[in-house]
């Protein structure tokens, strides 16, 4: 019985322990930290930043392969979001403040040359579409039929789940206190 208890004891240590330790290291890369430096852009909303693989947080851009309609001819429109986000992103120096991690263990942050913010701007001239941020900026753009908006195209998220890709849910920054305080405060500008 003694034995029993101390085993039982013992175990639960160690799993506080591996909790506390888990703790530890999401906060040892979690949000708020900056990354910057040299870039290499991935696609239309992922890059990498002295090394650090970020995914661009609050927007989604067709995927490279992915193919839009503008009249009524097919539109690279994947390497067109990538472009974009090549030339903006080489305007100057670019930071990106990490926000997290989504499910599949990609970095999620918010990206910004200067004072442009990559995924507000992207969202804005059409070339991505609002996701879980930047909904104003989308409808801008879609009622002045900029990019994407000036033809037909998937949704990248339905693009992706018909032709086999990941699914991705819209993202929600840090965490969901944090994502309702950013969503009341945008809201109210």
């Amino acid at each position: 019985m003694r034995l029993t208890t101390l085993l039982r004891d013992l175990l639960l240590c160690i799993l506080i322990f591996l909790f506390m330790g888990l703790i530890v290291v999401r906060m040892s890369s979690g949000p708020g930290e900056t990354v910057s430096g040299d870039i290499r852009i991935i696609d239309g909303d992922t890059l990498a930043v002295s090394g650090v693989r970020v995914r661009i947080i609050g927007m989604d851009a067709p995927e490279l392969a992915q193919t839009c309609a503008r009249d009524g001819r097919p539109w690279p429109c994947g390497k067109a979001a990538r472009d974009r986000l090549t030339e903006i992103a080489g305007a100057g120096a670019v930071f990106c403040t990490l926000d997290g991690n989504d499910r599949y263990g990609r970095n999620l942050g918010t990206c910004a040359v200067g004072s442009m913010d990559l995924g507000e701007t992207m969202v804005r001239q059409g070339y991505a579409v609002a996701f879980g941020r930047y909904e104003r900026e989308e409808a801008a753009a879609q009622n002045e039929g900029l990019g994407l908006w000036s033809g037909t195209f998937e949704r990248p998220r339905t693009w992706r789940e018909t032709h086999g890709g990941m699914t991705e849910a819209p993202h929600i920054a840090g965490d969901w206190m944090t994502w309702l305080w950013s969503r009341i405060w945008h809201d109210g500008d």
